[in-house]
């Protein structure tokens, strides 16, 4: 395991954030370096899930939602944990949009049945699934917002169960409720012929 690295301090991100919310493109720039390590064990946890033989790496994967971040700068950012929310949100857009662009690829491919098994943030999804979970993520953001937010941040961006109560301005026990509703309902959505 490696080390932790020095953490910017918060408020310095803060600031820059509500620079880059007042169209300081230049303070985004600034704001890379300080977050660049959290961005890439982000991304490190989120490639954890692809197949061994990803071709994307998870400098790639910063980099690509790094490009999208830039795009959305007009965002009321919230603070830290809000900005590696939506980072995170971005890097599932890239990884949903590699594996539609590779099962088009495929088109009529052998789908190999899995099952989502817990293992350390509770689901498991192979790059196969992935489309089919970004799918009921939006399915379930109709149904409840905050849910699938609760999802998007423990799952894709592996914040913890108070970082994520900090972005969405609810108690830690509402976000615990929410994560296992979540799990529930995707559980069902996912495979409803065991349900």
């Amino acid at each position: 395991m490696e080390p932790a690295a020095p953490q910017p301090p918060t408020g310095e991100v803060t600031r820059l954030l509500g620079q880059v919310r007042g169209g300081d493109r230049a303070a985004f720039d600034q704001l890379l370096p300080l977050v660049y390590d959290e961005l890439r064990r982000v991304a490190r946890g989120q490639l954890r899930r692809e197949r061994r033989e990803h071709t994307l790496f998870p400098t790639a994967l910063v980099h690509e939602a790094y490009i999208k971040l830039v795009d959305q700068a007009a965002i009321d950012w919230q603070g830290k944990a809000h900005f590696l929310g939506v980072a995170a949100r971005c890097m599932r857009q890239i990884l949903v949009d590699y594996a539609r662009r590779r099962n088009a690829e495929k088109r009529g491919g052998d789908w190999v049945r899995t099952t989502l098994t817990q293992r350390d943030l509770g689901i498991d999804v192979p790059l196969e699934e992935l489309v089919t979970l970004d799918a009921a993520l939006d399915r379930l953001d109709q149904l409840d917002s905050r849910l699938r937010q609760v999802v998007e941040y423990r799952f894709f961006a592996g914040m913890t169960e108070d970082e994520i109560a900090e972005v969405l301005g609810v108690s830690t026990r509402t976000v615990q409720r929410d994560w296992l509703k979540a799990r529930a309902w995707l559980y069902k959505e996912l495979y409803p012929e065991e349900g």
